[in-house]
């Protein structure tokens, strides 16, 4: 399907070289993938413990599991942080971009390895400052609000400092992936025939360019703040509260979309491979990640409705909040329409796609509802966030991460898993997602409130349900793991074809797993080889 692509007689697996020198002085774009996939993923794992933690607290009104409401506080501000900034804002783009990026536009590498590689280690570098910190009781949450955040004794600015940290290495990705994609194309790769994924992971990256520093300069005037006593956001010393909302809030909206933007790129490569029909409306799919990308810096303020900004400014961003769910809603008709009388193929990862459409649909049409001024004063820092936010992350930017594992699978490692555990294990993971938030919808629409270690006994029942609910999507989500792990530690389960789903891009042109440098010779892409434009059997045909 293109001139060049690598054959099995020259295949040198990128995983040949052994030993850990080999690993943790790698230029290699697929290591690197593979460095972050494990990293993020440990971290994942142990801010879905501290949510089981909190969850079995919420069982009864009263504490039983934490002796404290600061140390329920201390373990709130644990996950948050733990998914927030270990996880999801450099989880699919740091992972998968890096693994998939090089391979899907016909290039060797990235454009500048060694800085990839850097990235890379400035994030451990983060990660470890903010772990350190962590460990030492901190009660902020996530979000670092002052003034309380300048007057506690937990150490914020080692917490922002290992946040700020973190910003380098997503600016760095950022920058590395927009040259890659302008100056490493194959021949004839041109941009309307890049894969969606690709499109997604160039809105992705803009976004992490020019958000990222002004998270960055905020946390610097935070720390400059609590070190040398300077007013910037303390009203007591002339500074302005509202002051830090804004510029955190300008850029935590568009790192929403960090989040979520790579998730919608897996899902667009997912559903033509499995619905068996060319992608329905490649251009508005592709176009839209940057529209999404553009107006997301232009609503921030709709997490302050009740700061206490003017009406006027609270018009405009609730219609510009609105605005957003075009360009969203835009991706979600053409999956569907893409789906519409296709031989669907229930392959895990398609269920995780499919489930993806499902949950992210209701996490952004209950954003809508946050977007009217009316009902978000009253829904404002209830569980009715709580279940949105997790519709969206979750539902959204997760389930896109667990369907590209299952899809590229045998791309990363060279195995191939159970495919009736997978279902199994997906079928745990949304009913379980499910019975966990979907019944904090109502909760929070009653009032009750979110961040409380205790409660009125008149929402016992919701948070039973929501508790039993996290053990079984814990039960999955560990039923998952181990059946993507056990493939690793056998010498069987090998794949009996370096393209199992017939897919047509170009890294599942090249063996499972890829060899060092990819292609033998760059590819030459033509008009039919890489094209959501034809259905597959012409595209068999050709070849």
């Amino acid at each position: 399907m293109a001139n060049g692509v690598m054959t099995q007689t020259q295949y040198i697996p990128y995983l040949a070289q052994k030993g850990l020198k080999s690993w943790i002085l790698t230029t290699d774009h697929k290591r690197i993938g593979i460095l972050y996939l494990v990293t993020i993923s440990f971290f994942f794992m142990i801010g879905g413990l501290t949510a089981l933690g909190m969850r079995y607290e919420l069982m009864t009104p009263e504490l039983d599991f934490f002796r404290s409401t600061t140390e329920y506080n201390v373990a709130f501000t644990l996950h948050g942080s733990l998914m927030v900034f270990f996880f999801i804002v450099p989880g699919i783009a740091a992972s998968f971009g890096n693994f998939l990026l090089p391979l899907m536009i016909g290039a060797r590498d990235v454009a500048f390895p060694r800085i990839n590689l850097l990235s890379f280690w400035i994030y451990l570098a983060g990660t470890a400052i903010l772990l350190f910190a962590l460990m030492q009781p901190a009660d902020t949450g996530w979000t670092f609000y002052t003034p309380y955040s300048i007057q506690t004794g937990a150490k914020v600015i080692m917490i922002t400092l290992g946040v700020f940290v973190l910003g380098f290495s997503s600016i760095l990705t950022g920058m590395n992936f927009i040259v890659t994609i302008h100056k490493l194309r194959a021949p004839g790769m041109t941009w309307s025939r890049l894969p969606l994924f690709i499109w997604a992971s160039y809105a992705t990256a803009i976004l992490q360019l020019l958000a990222t520093p002004v998270v960055g300069i905020t946390l610097l005037l935070l720390i400059a703040e609590r070190a040398f006593d300077i007013g910037f956001f303390d009203p007591a010393k002339g500074g302005d509260p509202i002051l830090f909302q804004n510029f955190f809030w300008f850029y935590s909206h568009p790192a929403v979309y960090i989040m979520i933007i790579p998730a919608f790129g897996i899902i667009s490569e997912i559903i033509p491979v499995f619905a068996r029909k060319p992608i329905f409306g490649y251009k508005a799919i592709a176009y839209s990640s940057f529209a999404i990308a553009i107006i997301s810096f232009f609503v921030w303020m709709h997490h302050m409705f009740v700061s206490g900004i003017s009406e006027t400014a609270a018009a405009i961003f609730s219609f510009l909040t609105m605005l957003v769910a075009i360009p969203t809603a835009i991706k979600v008709f053409n999956w569907i329409a893409t789906l519409y009388k296709g031989s669907i193929e229930f392959h895990s990862s398609m269920l995780y796609a499919l489930s993806f459409i499902v949950l992210f649909t209701i996490g952004g049409l209950t954003g809508v509802y946050l977007g009217a001024l009316a009902i978000d004063v009253h829904l404002h820092d209830t569980y009715f966030i709580v279940a949105h936010m997790h519709y969206v992350m979750i539902g959204g930017t997760v389930m896109g991460f667990f369907g590209g594992l299952h899809f590229w699978y045998q791309k990363w490692f060279g195995k191939v898993f159970n495919e009736l555990t997978a279902k199994a294990a997906w079928f745990l993971v949304f009913v379980g997602f499910n019975v966990t938030f979907f019944p904090q919808f109502f909760m929070g629409f009653q009032g009750m409130p979110r961040r409380y270690a205790t409660y009125p006994a008149e929402y016992i029942s919701y948070h039973a349900i929501s508790t039993y609910g996290s053990w079984i999507l814990g039960l999955g989500i560990l039923i998952m793991t181990v059946n993507l792990l056990l493939p690793l530690m056998k010498k069987s389960n090998y794949p009996k074809s370096s393209n199992p789903y017939g897919s047509l891009s170009l890294e599942w042109q090249v063996p499972s797993p890829p060899p060092h440098e990819n292609f033998d010779k760059i590819p030459t892409v033509t008009d039919w080889t890489y094209s959501y434009g034809k259905n597959r059997s012409e595209a068999n045909a050709k070849k």
